[in-house]
């Protein structure tokens, strides 16, 4: 490898897919994609690996994303120059598309009539049917709720149009319009990739540049291992819970993370089966990069100069089983699969903690929730379907700095503007504001929460809310620091009928009904009797922190004149520093939860399942789960090889009667 001709093949290939990226960006129809810039493009080699990904615009989650499946059930032998395929299937693809609204475009790109790369682009697309409007309800149990599905398909063959397609996707969306105008911006993205690729071979050649591709994968994979070789060798354990829609339902999340020899191996088993709500994930054969972000974004954070490309998951070898929430198989509904992939970062950051003398940081607020509206358009009289807003929740403390206020460093969601929202829909935002007396407590404090309160001005409209989640588990402290805050959602807050509704799934509203959601907080960094006073009085200063919050939770003692006396509050600290405290600090549902179900007999039950029949699988967990739960009873191996041998033997007999 030459290290620079690497450099400027590198530099070469991030020039192309920024350029394109930004012509999707620029030239995109709806609001999620325009605005909020859920979205991208990348450039892979003819095998299917990625070699050069964006980073100034568009989502940054899906850095090596696996084409290779694709490619190979398509067969490389049938494309020609001027094919598009298209597709929004991740079972077929195995993963590629990770939800069926992820409008997918593979274009192949030839050079003197040779495949040597291929162009990826996706759009979320806003609607693609199915039975709630943006096609997205985590409640859904089944794929068929949730829209049009469709194999990889030619939309285009040698240049020429396949209208049946475009009709298919067309007829089955309630924004047909704009649904095609985002699959145009992709198109425009990808031909300005297949046009820079060709002026870089006319300058190079062609062998040139196959082999640069080679070469910054290479390098990504050098600068990755580098990393990884820092990071102490061990075994490590961490688990989690994600909430369901339904009251009581959870998917319990765990991972090993094994470090050895510059390579990490990221087990997923004893996590549970996918689940009869939208919640579900299809990650396939190989190492899919939505589960394993937390490592990306730990490598790129540590060499920011890590060229953004395939190479850094070859040193990462990620397992999660078939049928699992995180690799689930036919028909698992997924809209909501966000919230899978951010609790799977959770517990990868976990074991970070365990494996790294300092830490990496406390976790985030946990929720990625995207609000969406539909409701009667004056101008035509049919429903229009927009994204409101993003909602996430302040980040949690980190080891060298605080929580980013209503966000979390792991999303790259932008958030759409009040005028634009006021304009294409009958919904007035009365407020978005940062909530003082949120940020948690720690040496490094969580950002603060988010609140949004939406007013609906039309005669009816129905909004719909995925990925809202930490409503009952608050997101862990770390060394001392402060547990995170829960969400919440408030119906017409301050009025007669005042209702808390929890987690959205579809609202209907009237006209005149308010909503405010809050969002949770992440928690707080580092024993809260090490927080520097400036910063406290900064946060005093600019409203964030109440003086009686800063003297409960960071023991400080004001003067006469309401500032901070120094001396005393020293004192006071050194009264109130605990010696030893547990590196997490969970809440107390987790404790409770924890007190019953042990790691190692939770992780049992999760693996134990997956041997049963699919359609009795989540059922026999959540039973199980629940049962003991209510015993109380802490569950040991063979308590747990009877009740599970008893509960499916039960709901066997209930489904062979049934049937």
């Amino acid at each position: 490898m030459d290290a620079v001709r690497t450099a400027i093949m590198s530099n070469r290939f991030n020039a192309i897919v920024e350029e394109a990226s930004a012509a999707v960006y620029r030239t995109a129809h709806t609001t999620f994609v325009k605005l909020v810039q859920d979205y991208q493009c990348a450039l892979a080699t003819a095998e299917g690996d990625m070699f050069a990904y964006p980073m100034m615009s568009g989502v940054n989650v899906f850095i090596g994303s696996p084409l290779r499946p694709t490619l190979d059930a398509i067969g490389r032998d049938t494309l020609k120059p001027g094919d598009i395929i298209i597709t929004n299937d991740p079972f077929s693809t195995d993963g590629l598309v990770t939800h069926l609204m992820d409008v997918t475009l593979l274009y192949p790109i030839f050079r003197d009539g040779t495949l040597i790369a291929v162009g990826w682009s996706f759009v979320h697309a806003s609607d693609i049917g199915g039975a709630v409007p943006g096609s997205i309800s985590p409640a859904f149990t089944e794929v068929f709720q949730e829209g049009l599905r469709v194999r990889p398909a030619k939309l285009y063959e040698e240049g020429v149009l396949n209208t049946t397609i475009k009709s298919i996707f067309e007829d089955n969306s309630r924004i047909p319009a704009e649904l095609w105008g985002d699959i145009q911006a992709m198109i425009s993205g990808l031909k300005s990739m297949d046009r820079r690729i060709n002026e870089l071979c006319d300058r190079y050649g062609r062998d040139s540049v196959e082999l640069g591709m080679r070469d910054v994968i290479g390098y990504a994979e050098t600068k990755a291992r580098a990393v990884i070789r820092n990071i102490p060798e061990g075994v490590y354990s961490f688990s989690d819970y994600l909430e369901g829609i339904n009251e009581g339902q959870l998917a319990y999340f765990s991972v090993t993370l094994t470090v050895r020899g510059g390579e990490i191996d990221v087990d997923f088993t004893g996590t549970d089966p996918q689940l009869a709500a939208a919640y579900n994930l299809v990650t396939g054969a190989t190492t899919h990069p939505y589960v394993v972000q937390c490592l990306i974004t730990f490598i790129l954070t540590m060499d920011p100069l890590t060229p953004r490309n395939s190479g850094i998951l070859r040193a990462i070898h990620a397992h999660a089983p078939r049928g699992t929430v995180l690799n689930a198989v036919f028909p698992a509904s997924g809209g909501s699969r966000a919230a899978s992939a951010t609790r799977a970062y959770d517990i990868i950051m976990g074991c970070l903690n365990q494996a790294l003398p300092e830490g990496v940081g406390a976790a985030g607020a946990g929720m990625a929730g995207v609000i969406v509206v539909s409701a009667p358009d004056p101008r035509t009289g049919r429903d229009r379907v927009n994204v409101i807003n993003t909602i996430h929740g302040g980040g949690g403390g980190r080891r060298i700095s605080d929580g980013v206020d209503g966000t979390e460093v792991r999303y790259s969601q932008r958030m759409v503007p009040v005028e634009v929202i006021e304009v294409e829909t009958p919904v007035i935002m009365r407020a978005i504001r940062s909530v003082p007396d949120s940020r948690r407590a720690g040496r490094f404090a969580s950002g603060a929460a988010l609140e949004m309160e939406m007013e609906n001005t039309a005669n009816r409209a129905v909004m719909t809310v995925r990925n809202m989640n930490r409503f009952v588990f608050a997101p862990w402290g770390f060394r001392g620091g402060e547990q995170g805050l829960l969400g919440q959602t408030i119906v017409n807050p301050g009025r007669p009928d005042e209702r808390s509704i929890g987690k959205i799934s579809v609202l209907e509203m009237a006209q005149g009904d308010v909503v405010r959601i809050t969002s949770p907080t992440g928690g707080g960094f580092g024993d809260p009797m090490e927080r520097d006073l400036g910063a406290i009085a900064g946060e005093i200063d600019n409203g964030m922190l109440s003086r009686e919050r800063a003297a409960d939770v960071y023991a400080v003692v004001f003067d006469a004149d309401g500032r901070i006396d120094r001396a005393k509050t020293e004192m006071r600290r050194r009264e109130r520093r605990k010696p030893d405290v547990p590196d997490f600090n969970f809440c107390a549902e987790r404790k409770r939860q924890d007190h019953v179900w042990a790691m190692p007999a939770r992780r049992k039950l999760a693996s134990m399942a997956l041997a049963f029949d699919l359609r009795i699988r989540s059922q026999l967990v959540a039973n199980i789960h629940k049962r003991m739960l209510a015993a109380g009873i802490t569950v040991d191996d063979d308590m747990l090889q009877l009740i599970v041998s008893e509960e499916a033997a039960r709901l066997s007999g209930h489904r062979a009667r049934a049937s």
